[in-house]
């Protein structure tokens, strides 16, 4: 495995070696040794799945502390723009996100830190999207922030996605 910085160097891009022949493919989508010599020394606690229709936007979702999820996130059918907010108040890149194309074509990983809200745009039909969390689902810690925040500038390259009533009624990042 590759493990690739981003823009937030807590963020970080995962490329597996993959390996193909007549037969298919293999790869590992996670190693604990690897993960942990990168940094990611969390215990994983849930896994999740998702599969949307294109242009099927989710998020901006986060959980609040003591809850906050790290997520190790991929697709395995489609692509995604996927995207995390550093939300981290004494963070330098504070309100600073990263964006990456993850698709079944790339096999690329992107690992999100406790302290981003993160949210992903399917841009395929059928999209099936998993993640692993280092914390379980707490409903009375989740929330949202507006997808379109005119403060973040998030660029989806969309401006209709279909997007759930929660989400649409997400806060604005200048309330977080």
């Amino acid at each position: 495995m590759e493990i690739i910085k981003t823009e937030i160097p807590d963020v970080l891009i995962i490329k597996p070696r993959v390996f193909a022949d007549d037969r298919g493919m293999f790869w590992e989508s996670y190693n604990k040794n690897i993960f942990e010599k990168a940094g990611i020394k969390y215990e994983f606690k849930q896994d999740n799945q998702s599969i949307s229709k294109k242009s099927v936007l989710r998020g901006l979702h986060f959980q609040g502390s003591p809850y906050g999820q790290g997520k190790l996130v991929r697709v395995v059918k489609g692509q995604v723009l996927d995207v995390a907010v550093d939300i981290r108040k004494n963070s330098l890149f504070y309100g600073h996100y990263v964006s990456k194309i993850l698709s079944e074509e790339n096999k690329l990983m992107l690992w999100i830190p406790p302290g981003f809200a993160h949210g992903f745009l399917t841009l395929e039909d059928d999209t099936v999207f998993i993640y692993k969390c280092t914390e379980l689902y707490n409903k009375d810690s989740e929330a949202s922030i507006l997808w379109n925040d005119p403060d973040l500038k998030i660029d989806w390259g969309i401006t209709n996605p279909v997007v759930s009533e929660k989400d649409k009624e997400a806060i604005l990042f200048k309330d977080f």
